[in-house]
């Protein structure tokens, strides 16, 4: 591990052990308070265990927003399109009993033998989502170039489909042939509807170009096109489960770009944190909730920034939170 690595996790640690410490923080919700924000973790940290713990440890940490995505079961990605209604109801029935809202479920869409059957297997999908309370369908896209042309236009004929039951369809960068910026863009203009957006994955970013490609840079591809974020920080060289802020991610330099270009509301979902045992894992879920928390606080238009307490005050120094590195 590299100096400035160790420098970022010390600065973040300290500065989320005084966070944690201080009864009096107004964010402690989920929701930030420069408003518009829906913060929240996907399951997948938790993901060697029963996807109850990992909803259990969500709560915990003080998180409002739920993401689906991963969980050891019968199927490692716990919605696809052999998922049942029954199934999909009842993880949306464990979402709301221990207070939360579903942001976010990954969906494992694969193509099927016809055009038809890959048509119906995503509706399937969007229909999960409606019946566990998402709005948003997150989706993988395709590695394979032969698949490239089915894959998006069996999402092309979905989108009406979708907007009538009020779910969102989205892609992230995901590698093969989703894996840059301007490949997004393309793939977004391909399909051509406005139900189906972007979700950005700055870790991904760096883990598929192996570190090449600049998140931030690639960020102003994808201008108008950003409506939620899988909050995921990256080390060298290829390792993702890494608590966001303790990584080479600059979220700060990421969060402001994407903001310039439209993402100034929406879902900011955890996905990946440094492995441990369920204990200290949601010990981290809680300190990167913290730390984002704080970060949108600080990334917010000056002009929402002037009217908060200045940071010389008691109150001004609760919100000083951790310096952008």
């Amino acid at each position: 591990m590299n100096q400035s690595v160790l420098i970022n996790r010390r600065s973040f640690l300290k500065h989320a052990t005084v966070l944690a410490a201080g009864s009096a923080l107004p964010l402690a919700s989920g929701e930030s308070a420069s408003g518009g924000w829906q913060i929240g973790c996907y399951t997948r940290p938790w993901d060697q265990h029963d996807y109850r713990v990992a909803l259990d440890a969500i709560a915990e940490a003080g998180f409002k927003y739920a993401g689906i995505m991963t969980a050891k079961g019968k199927s490692w990605v716990m919605i696809n399109a052999e998922t049942s209604p029954d199934e999909a109801a009842r993880i949306g029935r464990e979402v709301a009993q221990r207070g939360l809202k579903t942001a976010s479920v990954y969906g494992d869409f694969r193509l099927g033998p016809s055009h038809e059957t890959s048509v119906q297997a995503l509706q399937r999908l969007i229909d999960h989502c409606v019946t566990c309370d998402s709005g948003d369908l997150l989706l993988g896209g395709t590695s394979e170039q032969e698949q490239y042309e089915p894959y998006y236009k069996a999402i092309a004929d979905c989108c009406d489909y979708a907007a009538e039951k009020k779910v969102r369809l989205t892609i992230k960068p995901h590698g093969g042939q989703n894996a840059t910026g301007r490949q997004c863009r393309r793939i977004i203009k391909k399909v051509g509807h406005r139900s189906f957006r972007l979700w950005y994955d700055p870790g991904n970013i760096l883990y598929y170009s192996d570190g090449a490609l600049d998140p931030v840079k690639e960020a102003g591809y994808v201008d108008g096109l950003v409506i939620g974020m899988s909050v995921k920080d990256f080390r060298p060289p290829k390792e993702v489960m890494v608590t966001p802020g303790t990584g080479v991610v600059d979220f700060p330099k990421v969060l402001a770009r994407l903001r310039k270009g439209g993402f100034k509301q929406g879902p900011l979902v955890i996905e990946c944190l440094a492995s441990g045992d369920v204990a200290s894992v949601t010990a981290e879920a809680r300190r990167a909730r913290l730390y984002l928390e704080q970060l949108v606080e600080q990334t917010a238009p000056k002009a929402v920034q002037e009217t908060r307490p200045p940071l010389g005050t008691p109150a001004g120094r609760l919100r000083a939170g951790p310096r952008p590195f």
